[in-house]
This record gives structure tokens, C-alpha cells and sequence, in this order.
């Protein structure tokens, strides 16, 4: 078995762990920091609407000897807008304007067509109108709201209404994250973004619901025992699931990385930056949310009813009980309220000394 594996069957056993529970208030410092930053940048800088939300036209022009610069300042100065140009690979140039009407739109085509030596017919334009991406816009928006609804109510008749709640909030972590490193970066956003943002909610809450399911199935009974706390109990969860968490992130990242790095930075593929930059940090968000922020949130939630601060007073009574006889236990693998990282080779949990 690899150390990787071998890890992880420790990690699932409850041989080995870490205290993600126990230092969660680190984790909300970092992702409050984190998403005051995005919030900032999106309201100081704000979004690079593309084409399809504000309108304009898109020349599609046959292979030319004008380069990708050349081209740019031609349709500056046909248009007098900004212009974004790429190069295709048939040796063509993607030219996009933003404001252009249909009247305008015909004059540029014929001077674009004078400066990069063409045919004016072999040019394609398309004309994209605003309400068009108001249109995507707004059926993005009923389409996020939706889902977030069915998240909800399925989340609270799967499991309970606290852990869809904490899924909510990491969904909503994980959104923001990746809108604002738009802002940040200033790529454009374009339908394939709003793709890009519906995907990656899908793959956050994947993540999330595996650590759901090991804490239901880890909490079956929890208030009959007197071993472990609910606190406990959710970091084991955490734990039993780091491997593959980890495993299915680096998974779905590389091809994705792949995308975003290689093909759009090294290729000059700027169409695929659109939807690989949400899709990178939207997975490594979403990995982090599940790990950091959905669980220990559920604990926070969970931990306030009376049975669980009923439960957490025996636990620990009956350690404090067993302290004072010079007992050792290992009840505490994992605790919020007394373990921080349990070694390696220590003895599993619930076997005594």
C-alpha cells in the first residue's frame, strides 16, 4: 500500500488525525478575510461584463498576415472602442467590440476588412444585443436560486436542517471566492463563466454531503455513549474523508489547471479562460468550504441543543473521573475541548493503555 493509502486507511481507522474542529475559528478568520477581499475587490474594481451582457459585435475575419496587435488598432480606430482580438487557429482574429449598433457595425466591417487585407465578404460579424445578456443574466439567477432552494430542502430531509444551513453558507463562500478573484484578475465574464459558477456548486456540495453522511452515520445513538462528544464525532467525519477529498480535488484540478495555464496562458486560448478560471478556483474553494467551514459549522449549530451540552458535560465528567484514578484514555481523539493532533501510531481510539 502507498503512504498515501496507508494514511488514509490510518486516517479512517482513527489512528492518526488532525483538529479541524477544534481550531475552526482560524478557519472563519481566514475565509472572512478571504471574502471581505472579494467584496472589496468586486466593489472597487466590479465585474468585466463581456460582450454577451453589454452588446456590441463579434468579426470573425479569414486567415491574415496582420498580427493580433495590428488588428487590435485597426478596430480601435475603425470603431473608436476598445477592442479585444484572437488570434484562431485557422490564422484568422476573433474581434470583439463592445457598443457597436448594426449601422456602425457595417461601417467597421468594411475598414476592417481594407486594414487586414480581406475580403469584406469573408468576414462573419455578429451582432449581440444588451438585452440579450439580461435575458442570460436574470435565467442564471433564477437558475442559482432554484438550485440553492432544492439544496436546501433536500439537505434538511436527507440529514437535518442545520447541515443545510452550513451548506448553504459554503455555497455562498465558495461563490463569492470566485466571483471576486474575477474582479482581481479582471477576466471577462461570459456565458461559459455562469457555466463555469453552476458546475462548481454541483462539485462543493458533493464534497460536503460525504462528510454529512459519515457524521449521520458517526452520530446514530450519540447521546446512549459517553466516549465522545458531537465535536468528536464530526472531526473523525472530516478525517475519514481527507484522502478522498483530497484525492477527487487534485483529480479534478489538473485537467482544469491544464485548461486555465497551459491552453489559455502559454496557447493564447482566451476563450477558455472564461470558464477554466471559475471552474480552478471555484473546485479549490469548494474543497476547502467542505473541509474548513461546512462541518465546523454544523457543530457550532448542533452543539447549542441541550442534549449535546448534556452529552458534552458527561464525556468529559467521565474523563476528568478517569484522569484523577490515573487512568489514560484516548477518548479524546479529536476533541475540540481537550486533543489538538493526534501522532502518528497512536493506539485507536477507545482502546485503553
Amino acid at each position: 500500500m502507498s503512504k498515501l493509502g496507508d494514511l488514509g486507511a490510518k486516517l479512517y481507522r482513527g489512528e492518526v488525525g488532525y483538529d479541524f474542529v477544534g481550531k475552526r475559528f482560524l478557519w472563519y478568520g481566514v475565509s472572512i478575510l478571504i471574502t471581505i477581499t472579494a467584496i472589496v475587490a468586486l466593489a472597487v474594481q466590479g465585474l468585466n461584463m463581456g460582450i454577451e451582457f453589454k452588446g456590441g459585435a463579434v468579426f470573425t475575419t479569414p486567415k491574415t498576415a496582420v498580427s493580433v496587435a495590428g488588428a487590435t488598432e485597426a478596430a480601435e480606430k475603425a470603431s473608436g472602442h476598445d477592442a479585444i482580438v484572437q488570434e484562431l487557429g485557422t490564422g484568422g482574429m476573433r474581434i470583439q467590440i463592445s457598443g457597436l449598433d448594426t449601422a456602425a457595425a457595417a461601417d467597421v466591417k468594411k475598414e476592417l476588412a481594407a486594414d487586414l487585407k480581406v475580403t469584406e465578404a469573408d468576414i462573419n460579424a455578429d451582432l449581440v444585443g444588451p438585452s440579450w445578456g439580461e435575458q442570460i443574466a436574470n435565467k442564471a439567477w433564477t437558475g442559482l436560486g432554484v438550485f440553492m432552494i432544492l439544496v436546501v430542502i433536500y439537505l434538511a430531509i436527507a440529514f437535518e436542517w442545520r447541515m443545510a444551513v452550513a451548506a448553504l453558507i459554503a455555497l455562498i463562500h465558495d461563490l463569492t471566492i470566485t466571483v471576486g478573484v474575477y474582479a482581481l484578475v479582471g477576466f471577462e465574464v461570459t456565458p461559459g463563466t455562469v457555466i463555469g459558477l453552476l458546475t462548481i456548486l454541483g462539485y462543493s456540495l458533493y464534497d460536503t454531503v460525504v462528510v454529512f453522511d459519515g457524521l449521520k452515520e458517526g452520530s446514530k445513538d450519540i447521546t446512549k455513549q459517553t466516549r465522545y462528544t458531537f465535536s468528536e464525532i464530526a472531526n473523525r467525519s472530516i478525517n475519514g474523508t481527507l484522502v478522498r477529498s483530497i484525492n477527487t480535488t487534485v483529480v479534478a484540478l489538473l485537467p482544469v489547471a491544464a485548461l486555465l495555464f497551459i491552453g489559455g496562458g502559454f496557447l493564447g486560448a482566451g476563450m477558455l479562460n472564461d470558464i477554466s478560471l471559475s471552474l480552478f478556483v471555484g473546485l479549490a474553494a469548494g474543497a476547502y468550504s467542505s473541509i474548513f467551514i461546512a462541518t465546523p459549522l454544523v457543530v457550532d449549530l448542533k452543539e447549542r441543543e441541550p442534549a449535546m451540552k448534556a452529552l458534552k458535560k458527561r464525556v468529559l465528567a467521565k474523563r476528568a473521573a478517569a484522569e484523577s484514578k490515573g487512568e489514560l484514555s484516548d477518548d479524546a481523539y479529536g476533541s475540540g475541548d481537550q486533543a489538538q493532533v493526534v501522532s502518528q501510531g497512536r493506539q485507536q481510539p477507545g482502546r485503553r493503555r
